[in-house]
């Protein structure tokens, strides 16, 4: 494997870093799971990874990247960043994760607060990874 190749298969240290990768034409939704899975590794780190605002890269993905700072920040005892409270992370119409009709009821009932508030709604268990249940003994 190249240096090239082997730089990019490097997880996003930062939601800053997801949204710049977003930004520069990679998908958002690998980029995020990336980061979950590198935020949970390396608690010490943690606050350093939300800290930093996002570029724009579009209104779901801008307000998704809040939610996300802002709901880590409480499930881990952080600091939540000031720059989620910034008006454009705050979406103008309602979002449902997977686009199924069906469960927006559920939707509508499980989003934790920091995604629901932004009318992002999502599963209960949006941030869930495989790594966090082998790191949810150093909260």
């Amino acid at each position: 494997m190249t240096k090239q190749a082997a730089s990019r298969h490097v997880r996003p240290r930062s939601l800053h870093e997801v949204a710049e990768r977003t930004r520069s034409g990679q998908t958002f939704d690998p980029g995020l799971r990336e980061f979950l899975d590198e935020f949970y590794s390396h608690p010490e780190r943690r606050q350093d990874m939300i800290a930093d605002e996002p570029c724009a890269v579009g209104a779901v993905q801008d307000a998704y990247l809040a939610a996300v700072a802002e709901h880590l920040a409480e499930c881990w005892r952080l600091r939540c960043p000031d720059w989620v409270q910034s008006e454009r992370r705050f979406l103008q119409r309602p979002f449902f994760a997977g686009g199924l009709e069906d469960l927006k009821a559920t939707l509508l009932v499980e989003s934790p607060v920091a995604f629901r508030r932004r009318m992002l709604f999502v599963g209960r268990d949006v941030l869930d990874r495989p790594r966090r249940l082998s790191a949810a003994g150093d909260r």
